[in-house]
């Protein structure tokens, strides 16, 4: 039956520290001397100190996780026998033996100076004079670190036996000392590697204008009006704008940002320059109410010159005072003016006189349907909203690539010969170009000011034309490219710096509308 019971102990140590050799090789013995009390659990005082009896203890620890640990401490001791019997008048001493399997469960890391913990567990005593039986310990302990591989140990069990009159309270002090590999310490990177210097919590390397306080999702650069676009992108800096006109307002919504439109709060027509209507006769009669819009008339006469007797040059049936295409045949339903296309506007209100479309479109089909027609829709073939003339909007993550690659497109050393390492990013504008058709890329080069200026300009120009051909070598359409360089006249960062220089050595990749 004992041998039995120990094989179960034992067994199930075994599966513990199997367990634990998964999960970390770190390992280690203890040394303690003990204090056992056999007499204040059975009938005697808890305060008789001097009724307790020692004994020693060696155990092997293993580490199972962080905050877990097996135990399997062998003790053996001297105590007076449970029935206090004594020969001469002296106490009988008998010799005890115990093997435990105990799992010590801590509250703190090692890495702690004092680290409280409980442990529990199974165990078997046996005695010189007695009979085996299994004890369950119970404990509280501390462990005091003394280096990151010994510690102080003090533990107190209250153990519970199977048997009659064998409950015992033991008391332990000594040290632990672990073997084994140490946890790795992560590295700190060394504060000169990270530069800020704009103090924006972007990194110098990655951010697009380091000495400027910027904001993350504009890689680090300013945007003073708060409209979304970055400073130097932005054609109107003071102004909160729209992405689609570079930053720029467009007050009365007819198309044309505010800087480019003549009349910024007058809805207009974009062949206008953003001004209503027109009277390209000057007679005082607008254009969309002029019947003879190329000839100087009056407004009683709708704009046509008043003549002594009615003549019909183009012999439409129409009288030349009142034919809005004098010189035209036409049919009398449109006033005298041709329609080449068939759509019931005449070509002289027609936008698209040679092709058909509705009268909402002054006869301008909208052939990609995004409710923005051929004549003012710069990118027809693709739909996209109004606010960006029709063109589809170019997405967060292609702009983004777009920028990366102004500082990724790396050249051998004072050559316009494109590295190996930045074909990848050249492929993935190439990309960019065939998922937007209707958008042209214009490719800017620019140097810092190392040199001569008129070197700068050429290298700067070469550079730029060698994006150009890398990319029509991909199968990019010639006519939706263009290349120019600026040498060192246009720097984004202080060339007195290395840093500085670093960021002034670029190709910049803009997608424009065709």
């Amino acid at each position: 039956m004992r041998k039995l019971l120990l094989l179960s102990i034992l067994g199930c140590m075994m599966s513990i520290s199997s367990y634990g050799q998964q999960v970390s090789a770190k390992q280690g013995i203890s040394f303690k001397a003990l204090f056992m009390d056999y007499q204040s659990q059975n009938g005697g005082s808890i305060g008789a100190i001097k009724d307790y009896d020692y004994g020693y203890e060696i155990g092997y620890y293993r580490q199972l996780q962080d905050n877990l640990k097996l135990v399997v401490p062998f003790k053996i001791g001297s105590v007076t026998s449970h029935t206090n019997s004594e020969v001469n008048g002296r106490p009988v001493y008998k010799k005890v033996f115990g093997l435990d399997a105990q799992i010590q469960y801590q509250f703190l890391r090692d890495s702690s100076v004092v680290t409280p913990y409980i442990v529990a567990g199974l165990g078997g005593v046996t005695e010189s004079e007695g009979e085996f039986n299994l004890q369950a310990p119970f404990g509280l302990g501390f462990q005091f670190k003394a280096s990151d591989r010994a510690f102080i140990n003090v533990q107190s069990e209250y153990r519970v036996s199977f048997s009659d009159d064998r409950n015992n309270l033991q008391h332990a002090i000594g040290f632990v000392y672990w073997f084994g590999p140490d946890t790795p310490k992560k590295e700190m990177p060394k504060e000169e590697e990270v530069m800020d210097s704009d103090l924006d919590g972007i990194a110098d390397d990655v951010d697009l204008c380091p000495n400027a306080f910027g904001a993350p999702e504009l890689n680090g650069c300013p945007d003073g009006d708060g409209d979304g676009v970055a400073d130097y992108l932005d054609d109107c800096p003071t102004q909160a704008g729209l992405s689609s006109f570079k930053g720029c307002p467009d007050t009365d919504g007819d198309g044309l940002s505010d800087n480019n439109d003549e009349c910024p709060n007058v809805y207009g027509t974009i062949e206008n320059k953003g001004c209503p209507g027109g009277d390209r006769d000057n007679d005082g009669v607008l254009d969309a109410d002029d019947k003879c819009p190329d000839l100087a008339g009056t407004s009683a006469n709708d704009g046509c010159p008043e003549v002594a007797k009615v003549n019909d040059k183009d012999n439409d049936g129409v009288a030349d005072n009142v034919d809005r295409c004098p010189n035209q045949a036409g049919s009398v339903a449109l006033g005298g003016c041709p329609d080449n296309d068939g759509d019931g506007i005449a070509n002289l209100d027609d936008r698209c006189p040679n092709d058909p479309g509705p009268q909402i479109y002054n006869g301008c089909p909208d052939t990609d349907g995004d409710g923005l027609d051929d004549s003012r829709d710069r990118c027809p073939r693709s739909a996209g909203p109004v606010s960006s003339n029709g063109c589809p909007e170019i997405t967060v993550k292609d702009r983004e690539t777009l920028d990366i690659a102004m500082r990724a497109v790396e050249f051998d050393t004072g050559r316009a010969t494109i590295k190996g390492s930045s074909h990848s990013i050249m492929n993935q504008i190439a990309d960019i170009m065939n998922r937007y058709p209707d958008y042209n890329l214009s490719i800017n080069g620019h140097t810092d000011n190392t040199g001569k200026e008129s070197a700068n300009q050429r290298l700067s120009e070469k550079r730029a034309k060698a994006c150009y051909d890398f990319l029509v070598k991909k199968g990019i359409n010639p006519s939706r490219l263009s290349s120019q360089g600026f040498g060192e006249s246009r720097p984004v960062a202080d060339n007195n710096t290395l840093k500085g220089r670093s960021l002034n050595r670029r190709v910049e990749f803009n997608l424009l509308p065709r």
